[in-house]
């Protein structure tokens, strides 16, 4: 078979992906195999592939492709999330284009929209996965609207309602005016900005004094409902039990006293909002104050806000300030900076709002997931540092709110039959709905038509939290055959930024419905950032398209360049050169294969430097695999790459290639030839977790092989005893064969021209790789030498000394005069060195990092100066 002189990734990789499809390679089923297993973190359903996905996924396909070589049953299971949120607003917007508002049509006709959606531009993520080589099981594709996915989310639901632990409570929550739905406690981001301090007066009833407040945001003075002092400040005694007036607004409110007030904050009085702050919600349940919400659900001001109705919070913040200014009310206003919190999905800021809302009581469920990564380390993190985030987050758990107001997503199925507040049941459906109904009102007469369900949908995170169990059918199935076998799962990987999320929930999910760990190992990636360590980001234009990159590099090529990422922290700083690097591996690879594949095999003996440098490699080879047997036990999936890539690249295509290769127009015997061919597919092994496309182009091309005998399933390398002392000797060797090519270089020998090198061997070095070093330097006779060899070119290695006869185009005149200007300038320098080491400051005060490099320094001075006499000993 011919093979082409360039590897051309983007001809090959469609193929052989659909090679791997045909042949069922990525399919799973329950078997006697031990099974290894990965449940993808869901990409939303309105995602697109990014360089976070791009680095996610990869070391996903990574871990699997590795299990399978393992001889593990590897199962990675693929699916989406439904996003709700994110969703919902693309299926707004959608129809506003057209004209259509969302509550004029219902929500029968918005979820055929949302679905009709979903169905053109869903799971464009999970085709552009495909491209990158994910090995994913796609037989097992889920998505959390699938009908057996929702019917388990809403099973949970009824059963931890049952059991007292989901409760509906009219609190104070965090509302996202833009969204128009409630958020958990989670999915609020605090940022620091720059705002006002507004000084506001208050006038006191019947009398001729003003109390004045400071506050943040003036708007909410309409619902102010009274003022707060602190009951051991004195400036403010005489007000005790007086009333004020508010501006604008002139309600009359009281004046209250508590020490929830903080004397030295502001003016020491407190404004009460119980319908807009969660504290001042807290006081006014204290003090029975009246609850006034001024805001619309989007923000904007009801009929309390008076002449503002309508008008945005933030418009309504200016134009009142104005107001306040142009009556009087407004005394003077501050610089101030303070956390405000923002939707994690929308960026909107968050208006605290009470409303009805659904809970899951979360402190007693927390509490085998604490220990489970805590206590018994049943379920690891990686790094271990985010343990103690897990820690902070888990051990100030509060209960998590779950409903959300929108349509698109699991409709809570909470079913209301009265009048009253508490008039509902929970059921998993209308009928049974209907019998419990009947059962708490006692009316036998009451209806499918006299139910109504509850409009909120919950939390989309309710619905991922469920899935290593829903994805197995878990929940509707407890002991069904697969569950069984699969979950607990093997490794998730995913990012820090969904810990608590996403990862805690989980491991919260699989101790209550399953009593154990939903999986052993949490790989947690960092961040892609670009080389100046910016968050990739479409707003900075920092963000390659990861589709252009794969057409551009090609696919394996990508992965390595993702990998190969120098690490910032837990980051990752991404560099687009480092995909031309992974080409440049990829093409250095194809041209290895193409190098000893061309050589002309004969039955001829086997030369000793081949004997030799095939059993270096072989002891080579086994060092690096225990090497990277324990990068990936420690999920250092970037170490284990580079560890193979120096293998490959530096040892076998560097070194190896160089030993065997037969002179010019020679054949090579075949014993060497063989061996070189078995030792490549065990490098291709190694590399095909990282390049699957090219490893399996190059495999198929090594000679006709059946589907079975695929790369993708065949077998990965076995772990066996090596002998270090020779890899340690072959080091120094190659030193030897440096030190050569340097002189070489350095005064422009021949590499044609063979060489004489006397040896001053005081290290005991084997003389075993003599013909190594022979080949590779090309050197005519290598001889021992018990004192300097004259007029000879030298260098050193360790303690040992090797000379190389002058030729008759080396001036040694010349050479004479820079030996002795760099021993002049050494010597200088070693004194500098010496007088620093001589000062007694210096050495009590200094670090003793510090102190031990300068001891280096002098040490390597000395040995320099001994080598460069050495040297002009031999030339004089």
């Amino acid at each position: 078979m011919d093979i082409p002189s360039k590897y051309e990734p983007q001809i090959v990789e469609d193929q052989w992906y659909n090679f791997w499809m045909e042949n069922n390679f990525f399919q799973s089923k329950p078997d006697s195999r031990k099974p290894y297993t990965i449940v993808i973190p869901p990409p939303n359903v309105t995602g697109i592939l990014h360089m976070g996905h791009m680095l996610n996924n990869t070391i996903q396909d990574v871990l699997i492709r590795r299990a399978r070589l393992l001889g593990y049953n590897a199962c990675w299971v693929p699916g989406m999330d439904h996003a709700s949120i994110a969703t919902e607003a693309k299926v707004v917007n959608k129809l506003k284009e057209s004209g259509i508002q969302k509550k004029d049509i219902g929500r029968s006709a918005f979820m055929e929209h949302a679905w009709e959606w979903t169905n053109e531009y869903g799971g464009v993520i999970l085709e552009q996965l495909k491209k990158l080589g994910c090995s994913c099981d796609w037989s097992r594709t889920k998505f959390t609207m699938d009908e057996d996915m929702s019917a388990s989310v809403i099973k949970v639901f009824a059963d931890l309602y049952e059991k007292g632990l989901i409760y509906r409570g009219y609190r104070m929550v965090n509302w996202d005016p833009e969204a128009k739905t409630t958020l958990s406690d989670e999915e609020v981001i605090y940022e620091e900005k720059n705002g006002q301090l507004y000084y506001l007066s208050y006038a006191i009833e019947g009398f001729d004094e003003k109390v004045t407040i400071a506050t943040t945001r003036p708007e909410t003075i309409l619902g102010d409902t009274a003022i707060c002092i602190n009951p051991e400040d004195e400036r403010y005694s005489h007000l005790k039990g007086k009333k004020a007036i508010v501006p604008i607004a002139n309600r009359i409110i009281p004046i209250i006293e508590d020490e929830y007030v903080t004397m030295e904050f502001g003016t020491g009085c407190l404004k009460v909002t119980p319908a807009h702050d969660e504290n001042d919600k807290l006081l006014g349940e204290k003090h029975n104050l009246e609850t006034i919400d001024i805001f619309n659900e989007d923000a904007s001001l009801n009929s309390f806000g008076l002449h503002y109705q309508g008008k945005d919070r933030f418009v309504v913040r200016k134009e009142i300030s104005k107001e306040l200014k142009e009556k009087g009310f407004l005394t003077k206003v501050e610089d101030y900076v303070n956390k405000v919190g923002t939707s994690e999905r929308t960026g909107a800021v968050i208006e605290p709002r009470l409303s009805d809302q659904w809970f899951l009581k979360m402190e007693e469920l927390a509490k085998p997931a604490i220990d489970a990564v805590l206590k018994t380390e049943e379920v690891r993190l990686f790094p271990k540092k985010f343990e103690n985030t897990y820690r902070h987050w888990m051990e100030n758990i509060r209960d998590w709110n779950i409903s959300r107001q929108l349509w698109w997503g699991q409709r809570i199925p909470a079913y209301y039959y009265g009048d009253g507040k508490n008039d509902f049941v929970v059921a998993e459906n209308p009928e049974k709905a209907l019998l419990k109904a009947r059962e708490k009102a006692t009316n036998n007469q009451l209806q499918l038509a006299d139910l109504k369900q509850d409009e909120d949908v919950l939390d989309t995170w309710f619905s991922s939290w469920l899935w290593p169990i829903s994805v197995f059918g878990g929940v509707l199935e407890p002991e069904n055959d697969e569950i069984n076998y699969y979950y607990p799962t093997s490794d998730l990987v995913t990012g820090p930024d969904i810990l608590f999320f996403w990862v805690a929930r989980m491991i919260v999910a699989g101790y209550e419905l399953r009593d154990t760990k939903p999986f052993e190992n949490v790989y947690l990636t960092g961040l892609v950032r670009d080389k100046q360590g910016r968050k990739m980001s479409k707003s900075l234009g920092n963000s390659p398209d990861a589709l252009e990159l794969m057409k551009d590099y090609g696919a394996d090529a990508v992965r390595v360049g993702l990998l190969l990422s120098s690490a910032a922290g837990n980051d990752l700083l991404f560099d687009v050169s480092l995909c031309q690097q992974g080409k440049n591996f990829a093409n250095k690879v194809w041209n290895a294969f193409r190098l000893f594949k061309g050589w002309e095999i004969a039955d001829i003996p086997q030369s000793e430097a081949a004997k030799i440098g095939i059993d270096w490699y072989t002891n080579r080879f086994q060092e690096v695999l225990a090497e990277v047997e324990d990068h990936f036990k420690k999920y250092r999936i970037s170490d284990a790459l580079m560890a193979i890539y120096k293998l490959v690249w530096d040892d076998f295509c560097s070194w190896l290639l160089e030993i065997v290769k037969p002179a010019y127009q020679q054949p090579i015997d075949r014993i060497t030839y063989d061996s070189i061919l078995h030792i490549f597919e065990k490098n291709l092994k190694l590399l095909h977790p990282f390049m699957p496309f090219l490893t399996e182009e190059i495999w198929q091309r090594i000679g006709q092989r059946r589907p079975m005998e695929a790369l993708i399933v065949s077998k990965w390398p076995e772990n066996e005893s090596f002998d270090d002392s020779l890899i340690r000797e072959f080091s120094f060797a190659k030193e030897v064969i440096a030190g050569i090519r340097n002189i070489r270089k350095e005064k422009n020998i021949s590499y044609k021209e063979s060489l004489d090198l006397f040896v001053l061997n005081k290290e005991g070095f084997s003389k075993d790789l003599d013909v190594i070093i022979s080949k590779l330097a090309n050197i005519a006779v290598i001889k021992d030498t018990q004192e300097p060899v004259a007029g000879t070119l030298t260098f050193r290695i360790k303690s040992n000394e090797y000379f190389i006869p002058a030729s008759e185009q080396i001036d040694v005149a010349e050479e004479v005069k820079k030996l002795e200007e760099e021993l002049r300038y050494t010597k200088g320098f070693l004194q500098a060195v010496n007088k620093k080491l001589a000062n007694e400051r210096f050495v009590a005060n200094a670090p003793e990092k510090v102190v031990s490099i300068e001891q280096k320094k002098a040490a390597d001075a000395q040995a320099k100066i001994a080598t460069l006499e050495q040297s002009l000993q031999s030339l004089k």
